[in-house]
């Protein structure tokens, strides 16, 4: 219902990018009647695009030329530059006012870089990235966090409600990315010390489903205790229940967390415990947890006796 008015303009929408976030967002796009034009640097990854009736493309320029939304769903800064910029990126051969927009986790300085290198084209970027996990993109309900020019964030909530339950407008480009950041900061922050917790707790004696609860009507509960506890047993239907598969991957948070750095850096402000859950997702990372679920740093902590 949300796209109802949508329905009307079904021109096409291009979409790069296809991986764990892509996959799922592009098949929203396309259950609400948007013909997608699809590249992704592996051409497995299309297959499934083209079974669904979707035009598949040889390189992010091909895109551009037969579309004027495009989303963009990248790993890091780096592929967003070449999807962009690159000898066959978008700005090839994208067309005057055409809307980009940027769903990656990246760089907000990047997405400054990007956006002016596509004004300069006549065209219009804004970043969005999102919020919620695999599961949320398939269920269409992700969080989009969006920074761009405000007259022109309609014309991309149209597309980004098929796809999310919450667009919110942040400010100019690369705010939305500053949003995202930071929740990731927390989450991380939040997640290793609900960890911690639950951790000291079992070794004084308590039941850690007794201990939750407690929490979780205390002044120490987060959404890291009471949705996504790490520890099994706990909680049914969340990753640690799983033995730390699906989720958000310990990788992913790594990278999240290096980028808070990079921006802590870059404004001169101070995040002691960002830089500590910094260097335990990376150590996390080195010890064999890098695609287990970040959740997983619950596991990580009762083995590093050391730590």
């Amino acid at each position: 219902l949300v796209c109802s008015r949508a329905m009307a303009s079904k021109t096409p929408v291009g979409f790069i990018g296809l991986g764990n976030m892509g996959n799922p967002m592009a098949k929203n796009l396309v259950k609400h009647g948007y013909p997608v034009i699809a590249y992704d640097v592996f051409p497995e990854a299309c297959k499934e695009f083209q079974e669904l009736g979707a035009q598949v493309t040889d390189s992010p320029a091909d895109v551009a030329e037969r579309a004027d939304r495009i989303i963009t769903m990248l790993p890091s800064s780096p592929n967003a530059k070449e999807v962009y910029t690159g000898a066959n990126g978008i700005l090839k051969k994208v067309k005057k006012g055409s809307l980009l927009i940027d769903s990656s986790t990246i760089d907000p300085a990047v997405s400054k870089e990007l956006a002016k290198a596509v004004e300069k084209m006549g065209a219009v970027f804004m970043d969005a990235p999102v919020s919620g996990g695999v599961g949320a993109a398939r269920a269409g309900n992700l969080t989009f966090m969006v920074g761009g020019v405000e007259q022109e964030f309609n014309a991309a909530k149209e597309l980004l409600t098929c796809m999310g339950s919450n667009v919110v407008y942040c400010g100019e480009v690369g705010t939305g990315q500053a949003a995202k950041i930071c929740n990731n900061m927390l989450l991380a922050i939040s997640m290793i010390g609900t960890a911690e917790a639950m951790n000291l707790g079992i070794r004084l004696g308590l039941d850690p489903k007794l201990l939750a609860k407690v929490l979780n009507m205390s002044s120490g509960r987060c959404w890291s205790s009471d949705t996504y506890n790490p520890v099994p047993g706990v909680m049914e239907g969340v990753p640690s229940a799983n033995n730390y598969q699906g989720g958000f991957g310990t990788t992913l948070m790594a990278k999240d967390l290096g980028l808070a750095q990079i921006s802590a850096t870059n404004t001169k402000t101070p995040v002691p415990l960002g830089s500590q859950a910094h260097q335990i997702y990376r150590m996390m990372c080195a010890k064999g947890y890098a695609l287990k679920d970040f959740s997983a740093v619950f596991q990580f902590l009762r083995e590093e006796e050391t730590l």
